[in-house]
């Protein structure tokens, strides 16, 4: 033998040990039924989870079930296969007893042999293991990503993934907000998880799916890893615009100053509406289940004084009833949508205008595009079909217009509208989920502020409407009242 084959072959000597030793391995788990099957099973979990990686790597994957099968179902049943390939090999050893030979391997570590079948049952472990330990990895990334989140269960999660792919968040994973940091929430929302996927299996979940109050986070470990409501924020502007339902839209422009506030016991003073999350201040609640009528208030301030409102008119005592929520107020009792908010088609059609989506100038169109979304129909495409075939005869028939290009448009947007905020299959409607943010169209605010709430001295909550912002302008069609704003 030449020096280069010695030198070939010092390399190549530690495969083919391993391969001898695999081999040998094989041949003991083939020799029953059980482990035939077991090597079957790793062989084709193995060639098809790498079949599945080629695809993602060249960009294939586009279904969210294949990451499922991939990083969830495969390995479980490589799983299987590896734990069936050690009991044929058991029960193969079982049976060669029964004909006199051993029952248990004989390991003499002073014959390579045996060398071998060691370094082969390690290395394979060890392979078994890491693969394990990667497959793990990615089936984690994998069900904490916003496909897993939105699509996997398409029909029960797509009104709340629709609202979430057009939110401010839509960049913020749904664990970040749901689970946020920690094991202990992780393992409690994979349970949780759990009884959803048996509800969704055998077709027990509710429509409309219930927003899961009881079940969320508190803010400030999820929220305030980001905002921090105590912070100044002082007063803001906010312009508003909507439309009336006229010939002409007629535009009205709403102007008030929003006291947003904020401060801290640092601080030194709390003001404006975030005057509510101010950490110096305590405010206690209890409500019924969906928390959109509350019964009683607990408020202590920084100086310790504590004061209780009850609302009028209850026949019952809210502290002695166990089964309500007595729950210690946060972000989320205001911004109860922060993601998954669905608009009513007043407000739809009036941002869909002002954007340019919908013409102004086509007669009617704000009243005629509430009025064919607020229609009763069978499912969504029959809404859709309705919704053109009703916007195109107006135009026709009853206000007939030139520019057919506009009416096409409006067409498109009043259905990208419907589309984004109702979906019957989960009985998904205008105004089902009520946004707390706000009082014009849910109580919200009035929930507590109504002057009804009233403490045992007679004092009540205020309803002042100037505590939290203030009116500078209501009027129409007027773009020098931008002017006079910043003039003072």
């Amino acid at each position: 033998m030449t020096r280069s084959s010695r030198k070939i072959w010092k390399i190549w000597k530690p495969f083919t040990a391993f391969y001898g030793g695999f081999r040998y391995l094989v041949g003991q788990a083939t020799r029953h039924p059980i482990g035939l099957v077991g090597v079957n099973i790793v062989l084709f979990s193995i060639l098809f989870f790498v079949f599945l990686a080629l695809l993602e790597l060249l960009g294939f994957e586009t279904n969210p079930y294949l990451g499922i099968l991939a990083y969830l179902v495969l390995p479980a049943i490589f799983v299987i296969g590896v734990v069936l390939v050690p009991i044929g090999a058991v029960r193969a050893r079982r049976l060669a007893a029964r004909e006199g030979r051993s029952l248990f391997p004989i390991l003499d570590l002073n014959r390579p042999e045996y060398r071998e079948r060691l370094t082969a049952v390690l290395v394979l472990s060890g392979l078994i293991l890491l693969g394990l330990a990667v497959s793990g990895f990615h089936a984690v990334h994998y069900m904490d990503s916003k496909e897993f989140c939105g699509l996997v269960c398409h029909k029960v999660m797509i009104p709340e993934y629709t609202a979430y792919l057009d939110s401010p968040h839509a960049r913020v994973e749904c664990v970040d907000c749901h689970i946020g940091p920690g094991a202990d929430w992780f393992v409690r929302s994979k349970l949780s998880g759990l009884r959803q996927v048996l509800a969704v299996t055998i077709n027990t979940y509710h429509r409309p799916l219930p927003s899961p109050v009881r079940n969320l986070r508190p803010a400030r470990e999820t929220c305030e890893q980001c905002h921090w409501p105590e912070k100044l924020h002082g007063d803001r502007i906010k312009i508003k615009k909507s439309y009336s339902p006229d010939r002409e839209n007629t535009e009205l422009t709403t102007v008030l100053m929003l006291k947003v506030g904020g401060g801290s016991l640092e601080s030194g003073f709390a003001q404006g509406i975030h005057w509510h999350m101010n950490l110096a201040n305590r405010i206690e609640y209890i409500a019924d289940s969906t928390r959109s009528e509350i019964y009683w208030v607990g408020l202590e301030d920084q100086q310790g004084r504590r004061t209780e409102y009850l609302k009028q008119g209850l026949d019952f005592d809210p502290k002695a009833r166990p089964d309500l929520e007595r729950r210690l107020m946060d972000c989320m009792d205001c911004h109860n949508r922060p993601t998954h908010d669905f608009s009513l088609p007043e407000e739809a059609i009036n941002e869909a205008i002002q954007a340019g989506k919908v013409s102004r100038e086509l007669p009617f169109v704000r009243r005629e595009a509430v009025r064919v979304l607020t229609g009763e129909y069978e499912d969504k495409p029959s809404a859709l079909r309705e919704i053109d075939h009703e916007l195109r005869r107006f135009y026709r028939e009853v206000e007939p217009v030139a520019d057919a290009g506009s009416v096409e448009r409006a067409v498109a947007a009043v259905q990208a509208i419907y589309e984004r905020n109702v979906f019957p299959e989960m009985k998904v409607g205008w105004g089902t989920y009520p946004n707390h943010i706000g009082h014009e169209h849910f109580p919200a605010c009035f929930r507590c502020h109504d002057e009804e709430h009233v403490s045992p001295e007679g004092k009540t909550i205020s309803q002042d409407c100037e505590n939290c912002h203030r009116v500078l302008a209501i009027e129409e069609t007027s773009p020098e009242i931008l002017t006079r704003l910043y003039e003072q």
